[in-house]
């Protein structure tokens, strides 16, 4: 939000002119490490570039490393080494209070005993923002969040949905150049996350804010982010837009954490022709020089199955061992050559195959996809 910007109609939001805030809000991390103690290393030499106005998102499993990230990031930890620009300003020293970024955590953390107006101009009160700017910019970011209606009732009146409207609209009315946002979604239920992940992402998208997100969910990830980063054991991994991470992995740790399960070691490699445990594939293009090894990664929902072999298709023989439905879709564990295979196949107007069937598999060459180990 910026100071000039008018009040908005809850249920037209305008865009807002935050154009100094895009330009503001850049985040570049050096050579960061993070130890605790008994040598922990939560942080191993992380460099990142956080673009201005986009949508990151830190993703990987519990005890990454992504929230130490984060926290250092709001200046509630301090690295062992490296350095932190926000802005093109180093904060690597800088107390929280002083630096512009808020937090929306994953609790909330908001005064059950306080209204929603009184819960959102919290914030407001404490910096000492006259009590007429604070009312315009209080109503201003209700409205632009629709909690226009609620600002008089206690928040423990509210549903999680609301509750985690009022922990955003206590962050962003400060007008931060960054925010943070530490699994804020993980407590409420499914319907209610998937409505909350597209306004999340609208919001971030009118404001033109900067907003890193940390989360263990690809899904929630892909559906969100511009970018994400992929941590293991303090390393990231993979940087890229969703669409790169998952149909592109960069090893096997990555392509595992993204939900891909049809990994098999790399046996022999002759030009485009691969050798596993499934057998000889060809793939789209030659291996660049010194590629050699590795895993093969054959994305589930590529595989197509039939009476036949589709021209110009690697060819299998498979046997289906289990079937399970899932809505639109059905999920089928194959035996391939004595080896699992997982493929998924809408479940709109096609044949549904039995447990026992035998079937052809047909694997296109350009989605036979070597990946590091």
């Amino acid at each position: 939000m910026t100071a000039s910007a008018t009040p908005t109609d809850a249920a037209q939001p305008t865009e807002i002119d935050n154009a100094s805030v895009r330009d503001a809000s850049a985040i570049t991390l050096r050579n960061l490490h993070k130890r605790f103690s008994g040598d922990a290393i939560a942080l191993d030499g992380v460099d990142l570039e956080i673009r201005a106005g986009e949508f990151f998102t830190l993703l990987g499993p519990s005890g990454c490393g992504k929230t130490t990230l984060l926290r250092l990031l709001a200046g509630l930890e301090a690295p062992n080494e490296g350095s932190l620009t926000i802005g093109g300003k180093d904060v690597t020293e800088t107390p929280p209070h002083l630096r512009s970024v808020n937090t929306v955590f994953q609790s909330y953390a908001l005064f059950p005993h306080l209204s929603v107006h009184d819960n959102i101009a919290f914030g407001l009160r404490m910096k000492g923002i006259p009590a007429a700017e604070r009312e315009r910019r209080v109503q201003e970011i209700a409205d632009f969040i629709k909690l226009g209606s609620l600002l008089e009732r206690r928040v423990n009146q509210l549903s999680g949905g609301q509750r985690q409207r009022i922990a955003l609209a206590r962050a962003l009315v400060c007008e931060p150049d960054v925010l943070l946002l530490d699994e804020p979604l993980s407590a409420l239920d499914a319907g209610l996350r998937t409505q909350l992940q597209v306004e999340l992402q609208r919001t971030q998208k009118r404001l033109g804010m900067t907003f890193v997100f940390v989360t263990h969910d690809q899904d929630e990830a892909m559906v969100m982010s511009d970018r994400i980063a992929v941590l293991d054991s303090g390393i990231i991994q993979q940087v890229g837009p969703p669409h790169e991470v998952y149909e592109r992995p960069i090893n096997a740790f990555v392509a595992r954490f993204m939900g891909h399960v049809n990994l098999f070691d790399i046996q022999g490699i002759h030009d485009v022709t691969v050798t596993t445990a499934l057998g000889e594939l060809a793939m789209e293009a030659p291996l660049q020089p010194g590629k050699h090894g590795g895993v093969m990664l054959i994305r589930q929902e590529v595989i197509e199955l039939g009476p036949t072999v589709s021209e110009g298709y690697n060819g299998l023989d498979g046997v289906v061992k289990e079937r399970h439905y899932r809505g639109s879709r059905i999920e089928y564990r194959l035996e391939v050559n004595g080896q699992p295979l997982m493929a998924t196949a809408s479940n709109l107007g096609q044949r549904l195959y039995a447990v026992g069937d035998r079937i052809k598999v047909s694997i296109h060459p350009e989605d036979v996809v070597r990946i590091e180990a």
